[in-house]
């Protein structure tokens, strides 16, 4: 009889990738018992790294202020608890935006954790490196700049087709072809098409005036598109990998890459050449508008909140937070930036590490509800009812031209509840307000999606 994967089972062993190799030789060999054990020696298996037996502190910085946050708050501290488990983590919080994301034990939006030399690609999800930009126009008229934005920018699915796509750096290119992640023809052909593209969901574009210069502010807010989400795919791969050899308790969603292996390394540098893809993509939005009008931009400054940042042996993961700390973003230009919602100004802040926040502010005004149960509360209400109630004196447009109500003010938080306790915690200092003059969203995307009108044409 033939030996094979249920032999090595049944001697300990925990399914591996040298499982096909080992079971070759043996038979290939005609290996007896005393021979199988000795050959299987250096296959010898380290100790499963267990859950921690009670979950770490992690900080409170959110409470209910009314009767309808209260599922979600307990909701969000519930997930902690599970999530504080891993055995990674040394250190966490949770700030005034946040929101579950997931099955119990996934981290929520306004959640940060610290883990000991290991990288959680769940913990940054597919949506890497999502960040906010802004530019000051000077004294530019905000219709303008809105409109010139509009004429540039590019919102929903895939990227920008033949002959309208921006340029992605050569030397950008170079860098992903000589890392073991990002090496594949097919996702830099993707990562270029991408490039000034800004997605769907809560991403926007958004122009104000600074309460206090009186200056007209762009600022623009996406992640790493499909670059991100392909990096995701297979760092996930790799972590669950290491969580099947090293820690199957662990939940699937929240496995990780041990920093000090190759995978681990290379997956690092990864996530910063996503995180240039993304800064870029940001730029040439920005410089567009700009060339559009014909005129210099009087300042820019650019922040993540949706990250991992590295101090020394440990890994900070933002999932939905804002680094006020400088040692988190080494290409530092100015203060953060915060938004609420499209009807809110953006707060631009600063702020050190204290005790409550790790280094950390809130990111903006997360859910209380899903989108689907907020549309269900609306439905007394009219599309269109809703959209001219909630956007009134402000020029708000979707790309697609099709509403979608779930990013109306009243799908978040109350961004007056968020910033009250920003204060009451002590996260951050606010240093301007961006006041909202208008923004442009993706708008309902699978109202009219692509295969949606493929399906159509075929049934005519």
């Amino acid at each position: 009889m033939e030996f094979n994967g249920n032999h090595l089972i049944e001697l300990g062993y925990r399914p591996a990738k040298w499982f096909k190799e080992a079971i070759a030789y043996i038979n290939e060999n005609k290996l007896d018992e005393n021979q199988i054990k000795e050959y299987l020696e250096q296959f010898k298996q380290p100790e499963l790294i267990p859950l921690h037996e009670t979950a770490k502190d992690f900080v409170i910085n959110i409470r209910a202020e009314h009767e309808s946050e209260n599922d979600n708050v307990e909701k969000v501290i519930n997930t902690m608890n599970v999530l504080m488990k891993t055995p990674t983590l040394v250190a966490g919080a949770i700030m005034p935006d946040a929101c579950p994301t997931g099955p119990v034990g996934q981290i929520p939006v306004g959640g940060v954790v610290v883990a000991k030399n290991a990288i959680h690609p769940g913990f940054h999800s597919a949506d890497i490196c999502c960040s906010v930009m802004l530019t000051d126009f000077g004294k530019a008229d905000p219709k303008e700049v809105l409109d010139a934005a509009h004429s540039v920018t590019h919102f929903g699915y895939g990227g920008r087709p033949r002959g309208e796509q921006m340029e992605m750096s050569q030397e950008l290119m170079d860098a992903f072809r000589a890392n073991d992640f990002l090496n594949d023809e097919k996702l830099i052909s993707i990562a270029r098409s991408h490039m000034g593209t800004q997605g769907d969901g809560n991403h926007f574009l958004f122009v104000g005036i600074s309460k206090n210069t009186g200056n007209t502010m762009l600022v623009t807010h996406h992640g790493s598109r499909a670059p991100g989400a392909a990096l995701y795919d297979k760092g996930m791969k790799v972590a669950n990998r290491f969580r099947m050899e090293n820690s199957p308790e662990t939940l699937r969603e929240n496995a990780w890459i041990p920093y000090d292996s190759k995978e681990g390394k290379s997956y690092w540098e990864a996530l910063k050449l996503i995180r240039t893809w993304t800064k870029e993509n940001h730029i040439s939005i920005h410089d567009a508008t700009l060339n559009k009008l014909g005129i210099e931009k009087e300042d820019r400054y650019w922040n993540e909140h949706n990250f991992v940042f590295k101090d020394g042996d440990l890994f900070y993961h933002a999932k939905g937070a804002t680094p006020l700390d400088d040692k988190f973003m080494p290409d530092i230009t100015g203060p953060r930036l915060i938004p609420l919602n499209m009807a809110e100004p953006v707060l631009i802040v600063k702020g050190t590490t204290n005790e409550r926040n790790l280094g950390f502010a809130p990111h903006g005004a997360g859910r209380n509800f899903s989108r689907s149960q907020h549309k269900k509360s609306l439905a007394h209400k009219t599309t269109e009812e809703i959209f001219a109630e909630e956007t009134k004196g402000l020029d708000v447009r979707f790309f697609t031209n099709e509403i979608d109500i779930s990013e109306l003010p009243t799908a978040y938080k109350s961004a007056k509840n968020v910033r009250a306790q920003i204060e009451e915690y002590g996260l951050c200092e606010v240093l301007d307000e961006v006041m909202p003059y208008g923004c442009i969203m993706a708008g309902d995307v699978q109202k009219n999606a692509p295969w949606k009108r493929k399906k159509k044409f075929r049934k005519a």
